[in-house]
């Protein structure tokens, strides 16, 4: 995770025995380097400050779970969206899945409408207090 807060792809793909990024809430699957590296290169577009901070780690059977809140600042196009130019926050999680010895994909969920109300794209959703 630090290697991609830092952008050092070459060392997150070298994690992997054969990368595979699941993204939940929007449907998307990476598979394969050149998969991955694209969606790097895409997201890191749209938020170059992406990063994400650890809050806990915890193990399965199959994997490694990591909670952690996703940060960054929308300064680039995302999938036709123009840039807003407003930062968000996220709480997240991940799912770093085994076969073996070998980490063959992260699985991860968040809510996008979250994210998308932070970047003024969404109205927020009222809280169940209101």
């Amino acid at each position: 995770m630090e290697s991609e807060n830092t952008h050092d792809y070459d060392v997150t793909l070298g994690t992997f025995g054969h990368p595979r990024y699941e993204i939940i809430p929007t449907g998307d699957v990476f598979d394969g380097e050149e998969a991955v590296r694209q969606y790097f290169l895409d997201t890191r577009t749209a938020f170059p400050d992406q990063r994400n901070e650890l809050i806990a780690l915890h193990h399965a059977d199959a994997g490694v779970i990591a909670e952690f809140t996703l940060k960054g600042t929308h300064e680039g196009p995302l999938r036709g969206i123009p840039a807003t130019g407003k930062a968000f926050e996220c709480r997240c999680a991940a799912f770093f899945l085994f076969e073996g010895a070998d980490l063959v994909c992260e699985r991860v969920y968040f809510d996008a409408a979250t994210i998308l109300g932070q970047l003024g794209l969404v109205q927020p959703a009222p809280s169940l207090t209101d």
